[in-house]
C-alpha cells in the first residue's frame, strides 16, 4: 500500500496480524489494552508463532524487526511493537 499509516492504524493493523499469528479472535485482540504483553498469558504468542508475526510485519510493512531490533525489545507488547514499527515505516 502507497497510503500513510499514523500510529493508530499501524497498531489496528498490527492488532489484526497478531490475532492470527496467535490464532485468537481478532475481536478479543482489538479489545486488549496496548501494554498487553505479546508473549503472556493473554495472547501467548509462541515462537513460532512470533517468527509468523515478524515475517507478516516485514512483508506488509517492510520492517524487519528482527534485524533492526537485535534485543527485540519491541515484542514486549502491543504498543512496543505499534511504536517500533510506526517509527520505522519507510515513506512510499
Amino acid at each position: 500500500m502507497t497510503d500513510t499509516l499514523d500510529r493508530g492504524a499501524v497498531e489496528r493493523e498490527l492488532r489484526s496480524m497478531i490475532a492470527e499469528a496467535a490464532r485468537l479472535d481478532e475481536a478479543f485482540v482489538a479489545g486488549l489494552p496496548a501494554d498487553t504483553d505479546l508473549f503472556g498469558p493473554r495472547i501467548g504468542l509462541t515462537s513460532l508463532a512470533g517468527v509468523t508475526l515478524l515475517g507478516a510485519v516485514d512483508r506488509r510493512f517492510g520492517v524487519d524487526v528482527a534485524a533492526l531490533d537485535l534485543s527485540l525489545d519491541s515484542l514486549q507488547s502491543i504498543a512496543t511493537l505499534s511504536d517500533f514499527v510506526a517509527a520505522h515505516l519507510q515513506p512510499s
